[in-house]
């Protein structure tokens, strides 16, 4: 008798660490059992995404930073073409993530997203690498048929890669991000600095990639300086496939953009019906079957009524559930209108953090022209102006370590709070730093023009460093807060798709700001003006131009904590 007592005595206490020996979830191994939570996920899982992520960066990065060299000197397109044609080249590479998304939450899954898309990727730089060696193979034809041969196959070459891009992109953020258990505290808080060392490896990436690979490119040859970024992300492919034991995944659950299609169709059908004062009587799956194709079920909200519509339950649409014949675009689950309601409460901090990016891309344009109208020389070294963006991707570099490893514990123990501080209160602080880089452009452009104007001695272009730097603090900030956002307020069924989003407003500010540079071109230049941005600065008011993006980013940062502050975060069942 004592014997039995001591047995189901030790069976409870065994109990526990059974049910703790599996993720909480749903994740899955690569047996397609639940995941084991001591032999899956975690850093040891994130170490191999990590690796690919950085081979990714310095293979797309190392094409990408002298792309326009190539066109010009080995294909021989003019200056405009090689930059239009670069230009929708990168636009191309942000787009297609949102299509490398929702294959990857609909149908195939991230990690088969990633094998593929990277696969496609490899064979578009290798492709990318023969348009180099084409003229070696072949000798006997004329320069013109030459460069058109080389100009097929680079361009197959490229958009092949834009599409490798596409799942890659947004599917090995989310991927890394899975690897973490929500449902453990210890594990939620390293979720929080995967998205920092993210960004750390993809600034290390591109430092290396703007002086090794261009080195080489410049000093052994084009064939050879395409062809090591093929075979560095070939090596970003392996890191990723061999730890695939280690993994933890998460399954398809069918497309989003149908479902949010189909909340929108049945809101409108239901036009006329007003919503029950009673939420209970909205239609919700029964609580014995509390998923839609493995989705958790999320709480209701009261605010954006309009879309609870499509939960109404009619009279037609009692007679169908009954019969077992709903009709998903008549009648929703509550769920699935929670679902469309967290995108559209994001859509307002997301064009919020695209203007941000407007400001930030100054980095790329202005700046470098600013520079190029000041004394570059440093002691004996002449320095080029685009190498000033070193100090905002060191000042990036150097930060998330203390970020990370310093601030966020710090800030813990004052505020509760696993992350340090909330993911808008970091991007908020993003858009303020991206305000005082463009005060402190504008402070360097009138102490430039001055010195100018009053016969001084020119100003160092070292007075751009603090704007560079400024910069930096600001990626370190929004952009990691805002990925983090995007990817923890998603719905479960939308975590790549919400994620790619995060990358769409690095493209929608670069697009904004082409319109924002030409709207005040053609404003200022009116009456034979030379304008605010003229090719000679010293007859412009390049100043007055950051000063206006100063203000703008000001009412920007103004309507971003209003949006905040109203923000409803996501809440699960």
């Amino acid at each position: 008798m004592a014997s039995m007592e001591q047995q189901e005595h030790a069976v409870a206490l065994l109990q526990p660490e059974v049910e703790e020996a599996y993720t909480t979830d749903g994740s899955l191994g690569i047996d397609g059992k639940p995941a084991l939570k001591h032999r899956t996920g975690g850093w040891k899982a994130c170490c191999s995404i990590l690796g690919t992520e950085f081979c990714y960066c310095l293979a797309y990065y190392g094409i990408t930073f002298n792309l326009v060299t190539y066109l010009t000197t080995e294909l021989h397109q003019s200056n405009v073409a090689a930059a239009n044609n670069v230009s929708t080249w990168q636009a191309t590479c942000f787009l297609t993530p949102l299509v490398g998304a929702v294959v990857a939450d609909s149908y195939w899954g991230r990690y088969p997203t990633m094998v593929v898309t990277c696969c496609i990727g490899v064979a578009g730089m290798l492709m990318a690498a023969l348009s180099a060696l084409l003229p070696l193979l072949i000798k006997d034809t004329s320069t013109v048929s030459m460069a058109s041969a080389q100009e097929s196959v680079l361009f197959l070459g490229l958009y092949m890669i834009a599409f490798g891009v596409g799942g890659l992109r947004p599917c090995i953020l989310s991927f890394g991000a899975d690897q973490f258990d929500d449902g453990d505290p210890s594990e939620r808080m390293s979720k929080g600095s995967f998205f920092n060392w993210y960004i750390f490896t993809m600034n290390c990436a591109s430092v290396i990639s703007t002086t090794g690979t261009v080195w080489v490119q410049d000093h052994y040859g084009w064939a050879l300086g395409l062809g090591i970024p093929a075979m560095v992300l070939a090596v970003g492919l392996s890191f990723l496939v061999a730890a695939s034991r280690l993994y933890r995944f998460q399954t398809t659950r069918g497309s989003p953009l149908t479902r949010v299609c189909q909340v929108v169709v049945a809101a409108v059908c239901k036009f006329n019906v007003a919503p029950p004062a009673d939420v209970a009587l909205l239609y919700e799956l029964p609580e014995d079957a509390c998923s839609m194709k493995g989705v958790p079920r999320i709480e209701h909200t009261s605010d954006l009524r309009f879309f609870d519509k499509a939960a109404i339950v009619t009279a037609s649409d009692e007679e169908a559930v009954g019969a077992a014949r709903r009709n998903p675009w008549r009648l929703c689950i509550v769920t699935q209108v929670e679902e469309l309601k967290i995108l559209v409460r994001m859509l307002p901090l997301w064009a919020c953090v695209a203007f941000y990016y407007t400001a930030t891309v100054q980095a790329n344009s202005t700046f470098v022209e600013q520079g190029m109208a000041m004394d570059a020389r440093v002691g004996s070294l002449l320095v080029p102006p685009a190498s000033l963006a070193t100090f905002q991707v060191l000042t990036t570099i150097v930060l998330i370590p203390l970020y990370d490893r310093v601030f966020v514990p710090a800030a813990r123990r004052f505020t509760g709070r696993e992350k340090g501080i909330s993911d808008l209160l970091r991007i908020g602080g993003g858009l303020a730093m991206a305000v005082l880089a463009m005060v402190a452009a504008a402070l360097v452009e009138m102490k430039r023009v001055r010195a100018v104007q009053t016969g001084m001695e020119p100003t160092s272009i070292l007075w751009q460093a603090p704007q560079y730097m400024l910069v930096g603090v600001g990626e370190l900030l929004a952009t990691i807060g805002q990925l983090d956002f995007f990817y923890s307020q998603a719905p479960p069924a939308m975590k790549t798709v919400c994620t790619a989003l995060g990358f769409l407003s690095i493209a929608a500010g670069e697009y904004l700001s082409s319109l924002v540079v030409t709207a005040v071109s053609w404003a200022t230049t009116t009456g034979g003006r030379p304008g605010w941005i003229p090719d000679d600065l010293n007859e412009g008011h390049l100043d007055l131009f950051f000063w206006m993006m100063a203000g703008l980013g000001c009412l920007n940062l103004l309507v971003f904590t209003s949006c905040a502050m109203r923000y409803k975060s996501r809440k699960a069942c």
